[in-house]
């Protein structure tokens, strides 16, 4: 876990630097996730950074840097999911659109993948935070600034989703051999 330096003399833009090198492509993952779209979440992640940069200063240190940057991550994907233009634009996501870092080459896999981006926002988030970010529920919770036991009833909603999707495609499947 990297720690903002606060020390008046200490190089912040090598900080900085770090910070980028380390968090780029966890962040760019979960912008395409959240946009649908190569190119906005490549804005999304450089929009982060910026907002990052900025506040960089006034980082009080309340939650670690990775959990901060997602909160902001998240917020800016939220606003550029507000924006005119993209309600306007088809979201469905094509699993052969997903960048190569994410790109899941077992057709069960990629069935499982695509029932998890057809969940509602609230609880795909949750899910992609726990399982692609190796965030812990105290850590989602202080992301999306809900409480832990949201975030519990929320990836136990979207477990049982899935389990149900994939319980009546285990079936479908058996009764059509």
């Amino acid at each position: 876990m990297m720690e903002v330096v606060k020390d008046p003399g200490s190089d912040q833009d090598q900080f900085f630097i770090d910070l980028v090198n380390e968090y780029q492509g966890m962040l760019l993952h979960m912008c395409y996730v959240y946009l649908r779209d190569q190119e906005m979440a490549k804005d999304a992640v450089q929009e982060t950074f910026l907002k990052a940069y900025r506040g960089l200063n006034t980082f009080r240190g309340e939650s670690n840097v990775k959990t901060w940057l997602i909160q902001i991550a998240i917020n800016t994907c939220k606003s550029m999911q507000r924006s005119a233009w993209l309600r306007h634009t088809d979201l469905r996501i094509a699993p052969e659109d997903l960048p190569q870092t994410v790109m899941i080459t077992q057709e069960e896999d990629m069935d499982v993948m695509c029932d998890i981006m057809q969940l509602p926002p609230k609880l795909k988030e949750v899910i992609m935070l726990y399982y692609w970010q190796d965030m812990n529920v105290s850590e989602i919770a202080q992301s999306l600034g809900i409480a832990q036991s949201t975030v519990s009833r929320r990836l136990k909603h979207a477990r049982d989703k899935l389990h149900d999707v994939l319980d009546r495609r285990y079936k479908d499947g058996r009764s059509q051999e």
